[in-house]
């Protein structure tokens, strides 16, 4: 996905939902600090959104602009409408939000997560697709090793979760360095 689908993607949701806000916490928020952010950081076809309006606004942007809806045959990728408690985010990550907001959004906002705090959500889902696009910010220096430590001690996950986030960042920090 490409910033200017990411913005369709807001712009849609906005029409849908009458909602002028809406949080991307899914890989495609690199998009908010990176608009041009390299290739392999932007497979993705989805972006996740929720609006900061109302839950159940959630459950119409899946319904309209989701998998498999015409919006998606129509244009190769689609808006997975999702709970806030979808991404586990350090503490403060409201106040690091990057708005994507332009005439290309049509007069919705779209509140991406500050890289690092999207690298703390990749870390602590821990799949083999986050820790791929982890590696790749990684490799590409756009976020730093020490400040993802730093946001990862402030975020409210069990201490058997922090310590294996921990080991696996060190693990990639390692293997980048080699």
């Amino acid at each position: 996905m490409h910033r200017q689908q990411l913005e369709h993607i807001i712009r849609a949701a906005a029409g849908i939902t009458g909602a002028s806000e809406f949080v991307i916490v899914g890989s495609q928020s690199v998009l908010g600090q990176f608009p041009q952010a390299p290739a392999e950081l932007l497979i993705s076809i989805e972006a996740d959104v929720f609006s900061l309006r109302d839950p159940a606004d959630s459950d119409l942007i899946d319904g309209s602009i989701g998998e498999g809806s015409p919006f998606h045959q129509t244009f190769g990728y689609y808006a997975h409408g999702v709970s806030q408690e979808t991404a586990v985010l350090p503490a403060g990550w409201r106040e690091r939000l990057v708005p994507v907001h332009n005439q290309n959004t049509g007069g919705g906002t779209g509140l991406c997560l500050e890289i690092h705090d999207l690298a703390v959500s990749k870390l602590v889902a821990g799949r083999e697709k986050d820790v791929d696009f982890l590696a790749g910010l990684l490799r590409h220096r756009l976020v730093q090793v020490s400040v993802i430590k730093d946001r990862l001690a402030e975020t409210p996950i069990p201490t058997d979760r922090l310590h294996a986030s921990l080991a696996r960042l060190d693990r990639l920090d390692s293997a980048g360095s080699k």
